[in-house]
């Protein structure tokens, strides 16, 4: 006897899929992990560093050259996983792997409480192929776990209207990773005022004024300057050539959601936020205001002289992930009919343009040789920085540095302070160093990702990738080489 077809399609659609799919991203995760090994970025190598100067007592070396904007719940981390040495570098990269799988989850849930559980997995699907989001985890980045705090705060708020201390306890968890969670922390406080007592006013409005003064109060005992981060971000900002004047934002803005979203998904995400407005106000008003907020405090940030970058968009560009998944699965909504199986049919025929369309142009050769470079890179660096004549040389003087790049890889594979590892390209720290060693890009791949300026390469950047005048070489391996001198 056959078995129906509508009943084969109905057990189909009755098995769990969304921990179907949790499962298969956790194990692609896992095997991903081991097949392209990788290790923590700039930032997140400070993290560590950081860290490590605390457990040994001293003040975390917020003003090194060019360091980055320290975060104070990233420093807890740091101080963490420096606990287990060499380790942790991987440790934390893991964590942040970790956090990915919550964040795409905490993706699904929004989209389930916000509309339905098609529209929660096709949202998963989404960020899952928006290669950008694996990577910047692979690498340890901090917007991850950021994301994922505020996607599960805004899911906790979609599921309950007014959800209170829980939605306030992400943020400001949040609100030490990124400054931009403290307006959204200040205008939930503000969604809830009218309907809690003034006890509960005051007290929710403690835990929103925690996050910055935690913050300023770390710049403070650090560095003296209450508004060091800012300070701080704006100057290497503008060093770095990242600021933009306010005729540059709109362009910029729609040039890094087109980057990170690919221009199909960017398109049909608008569409899903405009059919998502008219058809259900009420069910999207939270992803919404997320997209104005996230639109918002871009703007400001930009205004506010910090790095105009594509990261500081991550969240309504993950928003608009959530509209296009509603432009494909928004149909579930609607009762059964025309209009329901009309959409369901373009809906279809879009996914499959948008497949073909993305197949065609994405450059998963590349991707891959990213990812291999980063897995290959760190070891070869490492084996170079432990040899015995290297360590011997490097009694003689400081490290040099092509420029600011490989400084906190360099600290922490050879646990140096601030002062003992300097950047060619820090004239008034190195210009008068005579002995030392001085580590060079010896292959292609390295020269073209740390040794030249990614935005603005001159012809100092490849000069001071050649040894000074008196440097005799000691080791070299395929992508780096050392040279020292000691007299």
């Amino acid at each position: 006897m056959t078995t129906a077809p509508s009943s084969i399609t109905a057990r189909v659609a009755s098995l769990p899929w969304p921990t179907i799919l949790l499962v298969l991203l956790s194990v692609t995760v896992a095997v991903g992990t081991f097949t392209f090994p990788s290790y923590t970025s700039y930032d997140a190598t400070y993290s560590l560093l950081w860290g490590r100067e605390l457990l040994h007592g001293d003040l975390p070396s917020f003003g090194a050259y060019r360091a980055p904007t320290e975060h104070p719940l990233g420093l807890i981390f740091g101080a963490f996983f420096a606990l287990f040495g060499r380790a942790g570098d991987r440790l934390m990269l893991l964590a942040t792997l970790g956090s990915f799988i919550v964040m795409v989850a905490g993706l699904y849930r929004l989209g389930r409480e916000t509309f339905t559980k098609l529209v929660g997995i096709a949202a998963a699907v989404v960020i899952c192929t928006r290669f950008d989001f694996p990577f910047l985890a692979a690498r340890g980045y901090i917007d991850i776990p950021y994301l994922a705090l505020l996607l599960w705060a805004a899911s906790m708020e979609s599921a309950k209207t007014r959800r209170g201390t829980p939605v306030l306890v992400l943020l400001t968890l949040a609100g030490l990773l990124r400054p931009e969670a403290w307006i959204i922390a200040g205008l939930y406080w503000l969604w809830l005022f009218p309907v809690l007592s003034w006890r509960e006013r005051f007290t929710s409005a403690l835990i929103v004024a925690s996050a910055p003064l935690i913050w300023t109060a770390t710049d403070y005992i650090v560095t003296g300057d209450p508004l060091f981060s800012q300070n701080h971000t704006t100057t290497v900002s503008e060093e770095l050539g990242r600021q933009k004047g306010i005729a540059e934002i709109p362009k910029q803005t729609l040039l890094f959601m087109q980057q990170l979203l690919k221009l199909p998904v960017l398109i049909v995400g608008v569409i899903g936020a405009v059919l998502a407005a008219v058809m259900a106000p009420r069910r999207s008003r939270v992803p919404l205001a997320l997209l104005v907020i996230g639109l918002g405090t871009f703007l400001l940030l930009s205004l506010g002289g910090f790095s105009v970058i594509n990261r500081y968009l991550l969240l309504p560009v993950v928003i608009l992930m959530l509209f296009a998944a509603f432009s494909a699965a928004g149909f579930t909504l609607l009762n059964k009919g025309g209009l329901r199986t009309g959409w369901a049919t373009a809906s279809g025929i879009g996914i499959v343009f948008i497949i073909v369309w993305t197949a065609l142009r994405v450059d998963v050769g590349r991707l891959v040789s990213e990812l291999r470079f980063r897995g290959d890179s760190v070891p070869a660096l490492t084996s170079l920085l432990d040899r015995p004549d290297v360590r011997a040389a490097a009694k003689c003087g400081p490290v040099l540095t092509s420029n600011h790049r490989l400084i906190p890889s360099v600290r922490w594979i050879m646990d140096l302070p601030a002062d003992r590892v300097l950047a060619r390209s820090d004239l008034a720290s190195s210009a008068n160093v005579k002995n030392g060693i001085v580590l060079l890009a010896a292959g292609r791949s390295v020269f073209l990702r740390g040794g030249l300026d990614p935005e603005h390469p001159t012809s100092e950047d490849a000069l001071r990738n050649l040894p000074p005048d008196g440097y005799q070489p000691i080791a070299s391996n395929e992508l780096y080489a050392v040279y020292g001198r000691c007299s």
